[in-house]
């Protein structure tokens, strides 16, 4: 019996290893799930952009105006396909992180589900992955903000903005969504691993920051 346990517990520790161990073959497959993500999203960010708009089309094989629908329906085409494959490494391996795939291949599979349908679903698992340093914890902070103004809530750490109208009916353009604790908004996204102030990265985005509280936003 005693003999039995010890060859359970070495067992369980070879395969603890394994799993540690860098799979050369998902990170390729990985990567290729990185680039099918991101494919079209440059495309459609220059089309909603007013400064590099009109060049574009020019290049484009549609009509002006059914560009951005024909590439948002490349863009679906390609999450779709992508999150089958994630969820199956989920299911084989739980999160691909960087002991498994290296980085920056780790972030492949938040990319996936941050631009899913599923963010709510696999959030403890993003959790988990951060806290034991598998993927870098702001990658999991702007997911979770991301969550919390899908379902009319504070953010937390100040990532996401909207273009929704507020509830004056006045329609201000970008902002960032309302923040729990704005004055203290710095701080955690310090702690969090942003390189940014809230400031910062609204102008980075195009527009400056002022706080919008939850009350005003029409929802």
């Amino acid at each position: 019996m005693k003999n039995l346990i010890i060859a359970l517990l070495l067992l369980s520790s070879a395969t603890a290893s394994a799993q540690q161990k860098l799979n050369p073959v998902l990170k390729r497959q990985l990567d290729s799930v990185l680039v099918l993500d991101q494919k079209y999203r440059e495309t459609l960010t220059y089309l909603m952009d007013p400064n590099k708009k009109d060049s574009l089309l020019k290049t484009l094989p549609v009509k002006p105006e059914a560009a951005i629908g024909y590439y948002w329906k490349l863009q679906s085409q390609a999450d779709s396909t992508n999150l089958l494959f994630i969820e199956g490494v989920f299911a084989k391996y739980g999160y691909p992180g960087k002991s498994l795939v290296g980085e920056p291949t780790n972030e492949a599979a938040w990319y996936v589900i941050q631009h899913s349908p599923k963010i709510n679903q696999y959030m403890p698992l993003m959790k988990t992955a951060a806290e034991n340093k598998e993927l870098p914890f702001r990658l999991y902070a702007m997911m979770l903000d991301r969550q919390l103004m899908y379902e009319g809530k504070e953010q937390i750490y100040g990532s996401q903005a909207t273009s929704k109208p507020l509830r004056n009916g006045q329609k201000v353009g970008y902002y960032v969504w309302p923040i729990k604790d704005a004055a203290g908004v710095n701080e955690r996204r310090k702690q969090a691993g942003f390189d940014q102030t809230v400031e910062q990265n609204a102008k980075r985005l195009g527009f400056d920051y002022k706080v919008v509280k939850i009350e005003d936003v029409k929802w």
